[in-house]
């Protein structure tokens, strides 16, 4: 005797649950990026990647599609780096197809409208925590893209560069000393007005330094790219000493 289709159904939901029964390990607390609301995390075993339908997100795990087929009339390329998660800031892609330095400004809507499609909040029960997986991942790029280290240090490191390798030091014996000094005026600094002296010093390096990645990223030149980012490590190094400082104390802990 055939299964009627409420028996059908009810079968292949119970198989269902079953497989994602598979895949739920220990519930720990989530922060949601945008809102700061606490959710409850299930960490997935399988990668999970956002799934775009016509600008709106499927927390739907990633399938893998038979070789040769395409995808359907409801489904783009999926993300594959910050940047393609968002498109209306970056809609040629990255360096050096875009400028090195987005519109922040574009780029802080953006990430403020795909926080909203992806939280949590708007998922069901079933896809809780593909949705906490996405929100974390949205907000994870964005901070990258937004600071001028971090994004050249993702950049680089997608051509297989890792300017946080222990070896990516500088040799220059003229910026080393350079260096050592703006550190010493930081730690020797008497009160907040001559602290905005070596603040706004070290606030020209930076942007100096942006403005050479700017070139190098540009002309898709990485080995310089690359240089100029260590360098502006050390610059970013001497402005967290900045905010860190404390009087008769010196400037806050540097990350060398």
């Amino acid at each position: 005797m055939r299964p009627s289709v409420p028996q059908t159904a009810g079968r292949a939901l119970r198989s269902g649950l079953k497989e994602v029964s598979k895949f739920q390990t220990s519930r720990a607390p989530y922060v949601c990026a945008s809102c700061r609301n606490t959710f409850t995390r299930t960490p997935a075993r399988l990668p999970l990647q956002p799934v775009f339908t016509t600008r709106t997100f499927s927390t739907a795990p990633l399938r893998r599609q038979d070789a040769g087929s395409q995808p359907t009339s409801q489904e783009t390329v999926l993300p594959q780096t910050y940047y393609d998660l968002f498109p209306d800031t970056f809609p040629s892609g990255p360096p050096p197809n875009s400028p090195f330095t987005p519109d922040l400004k574009q780029l802080r809507k953006e990430f403020i409208q795909l926080q909203a499609q992806a939280h949590p909040d708007r998922a069901s029960a079933d896809k809780q925590r593909q949705a906490e997986a996405l929100s974390a991942r949205i907000n994870e790029a964005y901070k990258t893209l937004l600071d001028p280290l971090r994004r050249a240090r993702y950049l680089l490191f997608q051509q297989g560069i890792d300017v946080e390798d222990e070896s990516a030091q500088i040799t220059d014996n003229a910026l080393l000393m350079e260096v050592m000094e703006a550190r010493e005026a930081v730690d020797e600094a008497e009160d907040e007005e001559g602290l905005s002296a070596v603040r706004a010093e070290n606030d020209v390096r930076i942007a100096e330094s942006v403005q050479v990645l700017e070139g190098c990223f540009e002309k898709a030149d990485w080995e310089a790219a690359a240089q100029e980012a260590i360098r502006l490590r050390y610059w970013s190094n001497i402005a967290e000493s900045i905010h860190g400082w404390e009087k008769g104390k010196g400037g806050g802990l540097n990350h060398h």
